[in-house]
């Protein structure tokens, strides 16, 4: 399969662009940062800014399929890289006839949303990292997940909790809408991705995914996430 992959560069996009590879899948990675990506056997680098309908339509003609893993920074300023690149995506997988979409979005979208167990997080962290500290960027997910809806195309929101870096694939969860957990490694969310792309459990609906064999350093990973310029 011919995989068009935005984000390539981000540490999600990065485990991505690895394991579709690895299962033999051909990959496009569409980066606006031309020479950022080394070539690879079955890799192609597309250059083009994914809220740029016109770049964002020449990258993925050929592909069979657009998985966005694109991210953004915590800013207290207006947040339009996931809406803004959404419309984009979308209106050139239409013009192509290119009809599977994934796209990374968060388990905060799920207004219901609320790990069992989970007091300290519920009551301290949620409210002040991602209800205040990230608010402008998880409104702007909200708006990407609205413009994904309104189309006609076999869509799947993934959503994972808190991501944090794991080297492994572990036995992963996933559930409709969001799943009942605080964490997700990065490598589970690619790999549920992929998983995804194929199985078709979730089209037109929102994927949980979180990760329970291990746990990350909290406070690691908020100054990594959140906090730390990268």
């Amino acid at each position: 399969m011919r995989i068009a992959i935005f984000g390539p560069n981000g540490p999600t996009g990065r485990r991505l662009t690895d394991q579709a590879l690895a299962a033999g899948h051909e990959v496009v990675a569409v980066t606006r940062r031309s020479g950022s990506i080394s070539a690879r056997p079955g890799l192609t680098v597309a250059v083009a800014d994914a809220t740029d309908p016109a770049a964002v339509d020449a990258a993925i003609d050929g592909t069979d399929v657009v998985l966005s893993a694109l991210g953004a920074r915590f800013s207290k300023e207006t947040i339009t890289t996931y809406s803004a690149s959404a419309t984009a995506i979308t209106g050139a997988m239409a013009r192509h006839g290119i009809k599977r979409l994934l796209a990374v979005s968060s388990s905060i979208a799920d207004p219901n949303w609320r790990p069992t167990g989970a007091h300290f997080f519920n009551h301290v962290l949620d409210p002040l990292v991602n209800r205040r500290l990230g608010r402008t960027l998880h409104e702007d997910m909200r708006r990407m997940e609205d413009v994904i809806h309104r189309t006609d195309l076999d869509w799947t929101l993934v959503r994972p909790s808190g991501l944090f870096e794991h080297a492994v694939v572990t036995a992963y969860h996933t559930a409709e809408n969001s799943a009942d957990g605080v964490f997700t490694a990065r490598a589970d969310l690619a790999a549920g991705m992929l998983h995804e792309m194929a199985e078709r459990r979730y089209v037109r609906t929102a994927m949980g995914i979180i990760t329970t064999a291990v746990q990350p350093n909290i406070a690691k990973l908020i100054w990594n996430e959140g906090v730390k310029k990268k």
